[in-house]
């Protein structure tokens, strides 16, 4: 028996070595990706912070679905007693450019010159669609469909909750989609890079078509999804599709395959399905958006870049895409790399998110953002490191 219990003794504290030599692995493993990602991540924003300088003066065509967004902010201090429902007192409104023209604001915004193409009704919201545009330096080519109506999103809004929207929308007539098909062949050429945002709502109905046309001309392709068919963007530079999308197109995705270092994942994981997405639809990239996971870019072959999210309050995500879709087709028309690229709609993105409905990032707000992320990354490395931190930014 006391032999029995010597070699059992023995056994245990064999085992307990191994886990804990096995556990020290996996610690380093993780120090060591962790510390990477950290190199990683600043070095991209540094390079984003020269190629911001980059971006003034790009020419972007965005061509789509373009809308009116009606704000109407106020309180809510009863119930109503005909239903249910709460009783919103109005205190003030606001309009701001949706959809397509929320990615052209972005582009100018950013300093890149914005020529925006779209389908609007014979109506009074296509004229303050058309004056918003105006003052935002945005190059308006709308075509007016006679028998149309431009598609409004209206918000009720009380302490920064949503608690009503209600669209007012109509399909284009084909005349209408005959003429901006026209303008689309006039105007590309001129441009360095295509944005479509599609929402939809039958601005986009030939899209594939318009693509072509784009890449018969030499000017790469960027689409802002929508629906199950992917394959009407053949052919296009860059596809970015929140998770949500993706997962609707190929299907879901485990929660564990979308944390980093999981991007090329399992056979049936993110990474594969986003190879499958790519090769089946004849697509150059794919930017997978993953909300609080950040983004992650595909490209043909098997190139993945992962980019995380950076904490900061959240408002309100509507428009992120539209800015994500600005900055990124500004950046391509401008010739920034993917790495620098990604990094500056990252960006982009969280500034946006910090405001109240569809918003814009600006130059310097960006280049906050990625001095602060930068510093953050640099402190991180030097606390890891013994050396001293990094200054703040304007100290």
């Amino acid at each position: 028996m006391a032999s029995m219990e010597s070699m059992g003794a023995t056994v245990s504290v064999e085992s307990t070595e191994s886990a804990a030599a096995t556990a020290t692995v996996a610690a380093t493993e993780s120090a060591v990706a962790a510390t990477a990602e950290s190199a990683a991540a600043a070095t991209a924003a540094e390079s984003a912070l020269a190629a911001l300088q980059q971006l003034a003066g790009g020419a972007v065509l965005v061509a789509g679905d373009a809308m009116l967004d009606r704000y109407w902010f106020g309180r809510v201090d009863r119930i109503s007693p005909e239903a249910p429902v709460p009783v919103v007192t109005v205190q003030a409104h606001d309009a701001r450019l949706g959809g397509a023209g929320n990615v052209a604001a972005n582009i100018a915004a950013l300093g890149g010159r914005a020529t925006l193409l779209a389908v609007v009704g014979d109506d009074e919201a296509a004229e303050e669609l058309d004056a918003l545009a105006a003052r935002a330096g945005i190059t308006r080519e709308l075509i007016v469909d006679r028998g149309g109506k431009t598609t409004v999103k209206l918000r009720a809004i009380a302490r920064h909750q949503q608690l009503l929207r209600a669209d007012f929308e109509a399909a284009p007539s084909a005349a209408a989609l005959d003429a901006a098909a026209d303008k689309f062949a006039a105007l590309v050429g001129r441009h360095q890079a295509v944005a479509f945002s599609d929402y939809g709502k039958g601005g986009l109905s030939r899209v594939a078509d318009w693509i072509a046309t784009a890449a018969a001309r030499g000017v790469p392709a960027l689409v802002d999804p929508k629906g199950r068919d992917f394959g009407k963007y053949r052919g296009a530079a860059l596809v970015t599709p929140n998770l949500a999308e993706f997962e609707q197109v190929a299907g879901p995705v485990a929660a564990a395959d979308l944390e980093a270092g999981a991007a090329a994942g399992a056979s049936d994981g993110l990474g594969a399905k986003a190879e499958k997405l790519l090769r089946d639809n004849d697509l150059q990239r794919l930017l997978v958006t993953l909300g609080e996971r950040g983004m992650a870019l595909f490209s043909r072959g098997g190139a993945v870049l992962r980019r995380p999210a950076r904490a900061r309050a959240v408002f309100d995500v509507s428009g992120a895409g539209d800015t994500v879709m600005a900055t990124l087709a500004l950046a391509t028309a401008a010739g920034v790399d993917d790495d620098a690229a990604l990094a500056l709609a990252n960006a982009a993105a969280g500034v946006v998110v910090s405001k109240v409905g569809t918003a814009t990032a600006g130059v310097d707000e960006i280049r906050a953002a990625l001095t602060a992320e930068l510093n953050a990354e640099l402190n991180a490395d030097a606390r890891a490191g013994g050396a001293p931190a990094a200054p703040e930014a304007g100290a």
